[in-house]
């Protein structure tokens, strides 16, 4: 046995041990940025803009919100996954990109599971099933009724193939067993433009999106996807309330960061999030965007996210989802 080389692995090690812990000491010592894989002005870049300020406040370092849109938010995510450990590079992951990718993807570059490391649940939130006023439906009863009296005579809209709206559409049709034509946008801005102009004549889409054309009278909301009503909406039925059990759907946002985050870095981030999560202007402009905070630990995230991969992947199958 050469004890020399023990020795010299031993300093190896000890080094390592010692630069890490010193790296987690200091962080932050310069601005941290958080990816959104969503264009600016949706519910997660909204979402990462609060944190990010209240976050740029509470550690004194600037920190950025950098939109990468694209694949339904696996382009942002692609970024994190294979950015450096060191807890300057956050992903506001989304269920599409770090849920639902697996099954949509054949070759998703990289692993949801593997490929990040949990920090925090943030938020989720519903959608809701949206319609022109044109089309001759005022309920959920009365609209499966039409969709069955014309296969593929409706038209729904979502924000891209395999996004969270595309999906909603799907559970929906595969509950009523209901089948209608999928228009697919590059991101939710122009499908609200043609929902209103009646080039479509519905949509799942998140309530920011919808209220205020829906407090105009300009769209009709027949209910929303959610197990309980929400308070922005109280006169919203939920799916199971209006006849259709088993369609229930949230959207879910969360904090990560790439694999091998340490340990130390990752408690201080948990920690700080939770923290801003518990400010009353935070939860209230969350509520004001119809969503609800999460939270919880970087241990039941780290759970939980197999779990979630695979009830979409289930849906996926079951709904024989396609690419468009």
């Amino acid at each position: 046995m050469n004890l020399n080389k023990i020795s010299r692995r031993s300093a190896v090690a000890l080094a390592l041990c010692l630069s890490t812990g010193a790296f987690a000491q200091n962080w932050p010592d310069k601005p941290i940025r958080i990816v959104v894989g969503f264009a600016p002005g949706g519910f997660t870049d909204v979402l990462a803009r609060t944190i990010g300020q209240k976050l740029q406040e509470r550690l004194g370092q600037s920190v950025v919100v950098d939109n990468k849109a694209g694949a339904a938010g696996t382009v942002g995510a692609d970024i994190v996954a294979k950015a450096r450990p060191d807890g300057y590079t956050l992903l506001l992951g989304h269920s599409n990109s770090n849920s639902v990718a697996p099954a949509i993807y054949p070759k998703l570059p990289y692993d949801v599971v593997k490929d990040f490391t949990p920090i925090i649940r943030v938020a989720s939130t519903p959608l809701l099933l949206t319609v022109n006023p044109s089309v001759p439906a005022t309920d959920v009863r009365s609209f499966v009724a039409l969709a069955k009296q014309k296969p593929m005579g409706l038209s729904f809209a979502s924000s891209g193939s395999g996004s969270a709206q595309h999906l909603a559409a799907a559970r929906f049709m595969l509950a009523t067993q209901t089948q209608m034509n999928h228009i697919p946008y590059k991101g939710s801005g122009q499908a609200i433009v043609d929902l209103l102009s009646g080039q479509v004549n519905l949509n799942f889409e998140s309530p920011p999106n919808v209220m205020p054309h829906y407090q105009a009278g300009k769209l009709r909301v027949l209910a929303i996807t959610s197990e309980k009503r929400s308070p922005l909406m109280p006169n919203v039925p939920t799916l199971a309330e209006a006849g259709v059990p088993n369609a229930e759907m949230l959207q879910r946002i969360a904090v990560l960061g790439p694999p091998k985050l340490p340990a130390d870095i990752t408690r201080r981030q948990t920690t700080e999030i939770a923290a801003i999560l518990k400010l009353p202007d935070v939860a209230e402009k969350i509520a004001s965007q119809g969503g609800e905070i999460i939270g919880g630990t970087p241990e039941s995230f780290a759970a939980f996210i197999p779990e979630d991969s695979a009830s979409w992947a289930k849906l996926v199958k079951d709904a024989n989802v396609r690419m468009d």
